[in-house]
């Protein structure tokens, strides 16, 4: 028996169109009050146009009819110009007076995105839902187009086309029942048809999206610079080009089948117009022949119902796309709504003291939606001023442990204290401020070396700070040797007279940046990975020199470079298996020692790497 498959549920978008527009009024509010007024003026004076081009033939068909004197026609002609210049020129004043004010709401919301994720607790950073509403969220801050500026043009047409329909109803009232609703249900069946037909891309836009972003990557990595030499010497340039072509053919067949669907509503819309404007044509010519209407009369009247087809169109199609803006305005909302697991400025301050002790107890850690614990059943004091290293194979736990210990994430199960306290107590941002840290992923930005050091805009960075900081990382010979000294720029990203630093150099960097926080807890997490080991050690020696007397966690995968600290740890299958001093463990002959005496075949000199 064939199995049924069930349909994916369409997700429930959470808020309506009401509930988006009142965000986005809101957000005008307290950014630039101007633009629903503008928005409602822009409308009314849309109206008026379209109504003086209404009335602008028949009233001059009427003074021909009428034999009126050359005079009085010219004076209509100069009449309806006039307006229709100072009407037309009022209409695009205020599109140039409302682009700007529409932006800077635009720009009000991407500001709004970047505090949520700079600000946003920890796990909602590293969470899949969470970064992908993200993404939607900044897709739809991205340019004119884009929701949160379009919509108010959405707006205004809605606005326009629904005061076009009242008014062309009263004008229209004098005509038969049966004309008007030939009208709205021919428009509306038109409607539904050309919005089931041409709703084919915005249905199957993820689809599409993965053909361009196809596109777009595989150009995007033929200029890349940091793909110039793979590609030269692994002779990639035809494969590229290969991969390239078939996403193009992708595309085209994707925008192929789309224009088989779309004519299908030019035709329904041909066929529906040739019905609407027959019957018109038929009863309108009849009135006349009856002797009940004037040529001018005529022509009045059959614009005015085109004109009316057009305001229902209008007013259904508004809708719609107000609809889909409002679906992506409502992923927007979802994502700066997201709830905080943290406690934030709720929260206790932390205790100024002398020294600050971290304590898990009985932690537990799986990641969401992991089958297995990461971290099973810590129990770990890391004393005030002590210096511990946490050491262990690659996945064996130790940046989770990090990750806890900093405040990244909560226990599972468990707790971690500082000074006897639950973590969870305390606001998150001020528990940050104890810690100074340099991970594996850390980075240099595209601005000044004092800004880098500081990580604060130039008039709130202190410069003899940085310059003390810079010294004792051993730097103050190579930021003298650049152009500017600590004014020079790093990357050449955004300034192209900026300087690329060594690997060394940069970890320097981030010792300075460490060093220029001074706070009372270091936590390094393998910052120097990408270092040899005598440099590694170097640079650790440095950390140590200038940590004393602070609470230090040291992460690497090179055991010797650790022999410094006051205890080490070796974290394996998420527990701690050994734990003491070097001598301690190398005494123990366990796990540790094994690895200590593997990793140093590699540096000795004549060394059998296969000795067991």
């Amino acid at each position: 028996m064939e199995e049924v498959k069930e349909k994916p549920k369409k997700e429930k978008v959470k808020y309506t169109p009401f509930q988006t527009f009142a965000f986005m009024l809101k957000q005008s509010w307290s950014v630039s009050k101007s633009v629903p007024f503008v928005c409602l003026l822009s409308a009314g004076i849309m109206v008026v146009l379209n109504l003086l081009w209404l009335f602008i033939a028949p009233a001059i068909l009427d003074k021909v009819e009428t034999a009126a004197p050359l005079s009085e026609l010219l004076l209509t002609i100069l009449v309806f110009a006039g307006l229709l210049i100072i009407v037309q020129g009022a209409l695009n004043y205020l599109s140039s007076f409302n682009w700007f004010p529409r932006i800077e709401i635009r720009m009000s919301i991407l500001k709004l995105i970047a505090h949520k994720f700079s600000s946003t607790s920890f796990p909602n950073v590293e969470d899949t839902k969470v970064k992908e509403k993200s993404n939607h969220a900044q897709n739809i801050t991205n340019g004119n187009s884009a929701a949160t500026e379009a919509v108010w043009y959405s707006y205004t047409d809605l606005a326009r086309d629904t005061a076009g329909f009242i008014i062309y109803i009263i004008m229209l009232s004098g005509l038969d029942v049966f004309l008007m609703l030939t009208v709205i249900v021919t428009a509306v069946i038109g409607f539904i048809v050309s919005n089931r037909l041409n709703g084919y891309g915005y249905r199957h836009r993820d689809e599409e999206a993965s053909y361009a972003n196809r596109i777009w990557y595989f150009t995007g990595l033929a200029n890349q610079s940091r793909c110039a030499k793979d590609i030269r010497i692994f002779g990639m340039k035809p494969w590229l080009t290969s991969l390239y072509e078939k996403s193009v053919d992708l595309y085209r067949d994707f925008l192929t089948r789309a224009e088989k669907v779309y004519i299908w509503s030019d035709i329904t819309d041909l066929v529906l117009t040739f019905l609407r404007n027959g019957i018109a044509y038929f009863y309108l010519i009849k009135m006349v022949l009856d002797g009940g209407l004037s040529a001018a009369e005529f022509l009045f009247y059959f614009s005015a119902f085109s004109g009316f087809t057009n305001w229902i169109t209008g007013i259904l199609n508004d809708c719609s796309t107000i609809n889909r803006h409002s679906r992506d305005l409502s992923i927007l909302l979802e994502y700066l709504d997201t709830p905080e697991p943290f406690t934030f400025a709720g929260g206790k301050d932390v205790p100024t003291a002398d020294g600050y002790e971290i304590t898990l107890k009985n932690v537990t850690f799986r990641y969401p939606e992991a089958e297995s614990d990461t971290l099973k059943n810590i129990n770990l004091t890391v004393h005030a001023g002590e210096k511990l290293a946490v050491v262990g194979l690659n996945g064996a736990g130790k940046t989770t442990l990090v990750k806890l210990i900093c405040g990244f994430y909560d226990p599972t199960e468990g707790e971690v204290l500082l000074n006897g306290e639950d973590i969870r107590k305390f606001d998150r941002r001020k528990y940050y401020d104890i810690f100074s840290a340099v991970f594996q992923e850390s980075q240099l930005i595209d601005i000044t070396v004092s800004e880098n050091v500081s990580l604060h805009i130039l008039p709130e960075t202190d410069g003899e700070r940085v310059k003390n900081c810079i010294e004792k990382a051993g730097l103050t010979e190579k930021i003298n040797s650049l152009p500017n000294g600590l004014n020079t720029y790093i990357g050449r990203e955004v300034f192209l007279d900026g300087v690329e630093l060594s690997g060394g150099e940069r970890q320097r960097m981030f010792l300075a940046r460490a060093l220029y926080k001074d706070a009372p807890v270091i936590v390094l997490d393998e910052p120097t990975a990408a270092l040899d080991p005598i440099a590694e050690n170097d640079m650790y020696m440095k950390y140590n020199d200038m940590t004393k007397g602070k609470t230090s966690v040291y992460i690497s995968h090179r055991l010797a470079s650790t022999r410094f600290c006051d205890r080490i740890i070796l974290i394996d299958g998420g527990v701690i298996a050994e734990e003491g001093t070097h001598a301690q463990l190398m005494e123990k002959k366990g796990k540790y020692a094994e690895l200590f005496e593997v990793q140093s075949r590699y540096y000795r000199k004549g060394g059998n790497f296969n000795e067991r």
